[in-house]
């Protein structure tokens, strides 16, 4: 099936529509309304975490566009129903499964490959058709058995009433000791529940400094007595400040310093209690004797019960290494006792159940609630979704007050399994029943402000299938494989267009953070699915390196592969941005060893600017770069395309701004980047020759006077769709 690459010179060069042009800015509008409730507006990539997903509007835009030819308007097609099924799309780095799921949705064929085996799971999952009635039965088993074990150990006293509350959260905190003895805890603030609009709605929750009872009072306050004791201090000033902790005689320590001499974690303390009313009310409570008494049962079970549990270590790493320097050895380190109790209790009912299709869905689901039942997660405060996941800040960051979800939840709830249930699962099954497209609709002035639901495509039942030969024969089969890219199991010149979305080399390494569900899943499937037999997520093979030679050598790799499956006509398309030039000249010798070349660039609208870690940048990406890529042979007449080589970076800056859209100086070096590698791409050989040169780019960028660098992506009144 492998053979060695041929020379593709042709003169019959046919243009596809993604070359031609791109609708920019109709595709961005509807992008920005997907990206705040990606969730919600394209469930089924979002069925369980996965990182950097892209955004299923601009992947369908990229996708259409890839499949048809210059004479089609993408826009045009964009909410109509197409049958592509004479097309193949290949996505090398499926993540997720976004690329998979719009050209399913565009009636094309779809191969999808992950070296990662959570991404593997979540796709083969998000794409499987499950009759809903059978979920709905198994969770209600498992609401019979499982929730009345989880739930006796979230539950609190209402010293309103006496009665038993159940409980939405506990609250902890964590100590260090000093070398005099003396226990503090890591509090920045002593405000530990706030809203979300605070000076709107300014009353927050303190906790006492010196008897640690619950009180209300300002946010912003700077001295206050507690009620409880009358200790008058500044709830702004908690003794932990960056690094370091403030002893209660002035001395100051390196925090790290002070961790548990025996290579444990942290220690911690349960401080407050947030209670459910039977009338609705939510209520905050200091944490007392009962609660610590309910937790110490909790860690007395665990001891004597035979749970499934992770046992893996967390290796050393980039997005790993800041957790191991706090002690988190191993993945069951990130959970407390009560929390391994009532996650091993579930995972052990849910093996109980007996239809492997429904199991493994469910396990999907208890996957998912992992992310928002640990300790690395913390309290978004009220007036919005109440629990901040362990990875809103894309790296295993320790929390120091860690927040404790209750796992099955109530209806009051977020994150917990109970919810996530119909939030994410039920949601997924039922956009494959019927997807839908985002449209934005307009006011009597003309105003995008509404959004309407259209439903573009047919219900999908594809059918998840790992050989050539079952992909060939049932027209309803989509291919999800596991493993390298590099060496795909596909014939050679048998795909249409490949469209992807590649790793970026410096910053999430996948494989690092997604051991955390591996660690959960690899033992409970290892026996079902080769792919899981493995020791952690890590593979010789992943293109997830600090290195940008090293990064640019693996990819190449892949993209060479890309070239091998690839028609003659056939297109590479994937989006890219890098705020350094070392990231765009890696992906410019990825490219050029591969074979390829840059024939055309646009750029769109990638996430929401006021997303994590976005907040906290100087210069915010919010454009994603579209590369498109062909063989080297196939060039002829490719250099007449719009923003292709004929377009400067500035005239495409320019272009945009006029349109509405605000740029950061960040966005406006992706523009002049993926310029860069069109119109330079010819020209300039080698990893450091483009380095430099795109060093110079971004100099120049970043030197620029420059004006609409405003917090989201703006678009003038009376443009769009």
């Amino acid at each position: 099936m492998r053979t060695s690459p041929s020379r593709y010179e042709s003169d019959h060069y046919r243009a596809t529509a993604l070359e031609a042009g791109f609708p920019m800015v109709q595709i961005s509008r509807v992008a920005e309304r997907e990206s705040w409730r990606k969730e919600i507006n394209r469930p089924l990539y979002h069925i369980h975490k996965w990182w950097a997903t892209r955004l299923g509007s601009v992947f369908r835009g990229i996708t259409l566009g890839a499949l048809t030819d210059a004479g089609s308007d993408i826009w045009e097609g964009f909410y109509r129903r197409h049958d592509l099924q004479d097309k193949v799309v290949l996505d090398p780095f499926m993540g997720s499964g976004t690329t998979l799921g719009e050209a399913l949705k565009l009636g094309a064929r779809a191969i999808g490959c992950d070296i990662n085996p959570v991404s593997t799971f979540l796709v083969r999952q998000a794409l499987t058709r499950v009759s809903e009635a059978a979920l709905r039965k198994a969770f209600a088993r498992l609401e019979a058995k499982a929730a009345p074990e989880i739930r006796r150990y979230y539950k609190t006293r209402d010293p309103k009433t006496g009665s038993t509350l159940p409980v939405l959260y506990f609250f902890w905190c964590k100590t260090v000791e000093t070398p005099a003895g003396d226990v503090v805890p890591l509090f920045s603030r002593y405000v530990f529940a706030q809203h979300a609009s605070p000076r709107q709605k300014p009353a927050a929750r303190i906790v006492c400094a010196e008897c640690w009872g619950i009180f209300q009072s300002q946010y912003d306050s700077t001295l206050t007595e507690c009620p409880h004791c009358g200790h008058s201090f500044n709830p702004q000033d908690g003794p932990a400040s960056g690094q370091h902790v403030r002893a209660p005689d002035g001395s100051r320590y390196k925090i790290r310093d002070l961790l548990p001499a025996d290579g444990s974690p942290p220690r911690h303390r349960l401080y407050a209690v947030l209670g459910l009313r039977p009338d609705g009310e939510k209520v905050f409570l200091a944490a007392g004797a009962e609660d610590d008494a309910l937790y110490a049962e909790a860690a007395a079970r665990l001891n004597a019960e035979d749970l499934p549990l992770p046992t893996l270590a967390v290796r050393p790493g980039h997005n790993t290494d800041q957790a191991r320097s706090y002690h988190y050895a191993g993945w069951r380190d990130f959970f407390n006792a009560r929390q391994l109790l009532c996650l091993g209790l579930l995972l052990r009912h849910i093996l109980e159940i007996k239809d492997e299709l429904v199991q493994e869905q469910m396990l999907c689901l208890f996957s998912g609630t992992l992310e928002f039942n640990n300790l690395f997660c913390s309290y978004k405060g009220e007036g919005t979704g109440a629990v901040r996941h362990m990875f809103s800040h894309h790296i295993l960051k320790p929390e120091r007050v860690p927040l404790e979800n209750s796992v099955w939840g109530t209806e009051k709830s977020s994150g917990t399994f109970s919810t996530l249930f119909e939030s994410r699962l039920m949601r997924a099954k039922q956009y494959l029943r019927e997807p839908f497209e985002l449209q934005l609709g307009r006011d009597l002035f003309g105003a995008t402000n509404e959004t309407v639901k259209l439903v573009a495509s047919p219900e999908l039942s594809p059918r998840c299938v790992a050989t050539w030969d079952e992909f060939r024969r049932d027209p309803r089969a989509v291919m999800v494989l596991n493993g390298d890219s590099a060496r795909l199991p596909v014939p050679d010149a048998s795909v249409d267009a490949v469209v992807t979305d590649p790793p970026y080399f410096d910053f999430v390494h996948y494989s690092e953070l997604s051991d955390f569900f591996f660690a959960w899943l690899g033992p409970t499937l290892a026996a079902r699915h080769v792919w899981m037999k493995r020791a952690d997520c890590s593979h010789m093979g992943e293109v997830q390196q600090r290195d940008p030679r090293a990064f640019a050598h693996q990819l190449a790799r892949v993209f060479s592969e890309c070239r091998r499956v690839m028609k003659a006509q056939g297109i590479l398309a994937f989006s890219f941005h890098h705020s350094r030039p070392e990231g765009w000249a890696a992906i410019h010798e990825a490219v050029q060893c591969a074979g390829l070349r840059v024939v055309a660039v646009h750029v769109v609208h990638a996430e929401l600017r006021v997303s994590n870690p976005k907040t906290t940048a100087k210069d915010p990406i919010s454009l994603d770069a579209i590369l498109v890529c062909r063989k080297g042979g196939h060039l002829r007449g490719a250099g007449n395309v719009k923003h292709g080589t004929m377009v400067s970076a500035g005239e495409l800056g320019k272009e945009l701004s006029a349109m509405g859209l605000r740029l950061s100086r960040a966005d406006r070096f992706v523009i002049a980047a993926a310029q860069t590698l069109v119109n330079d791409g010819k020209t300039i050989s080698g990893y450091e020759a483009m380095r430099d040169r795109l060093s110079a780019v971004c100099d120049a960028v970043m030197a620029e006077r420059h004006s609409g660098c405003g917090s989201s992506l703006e678009l003038k009144a009376g443009g769009g769709p």
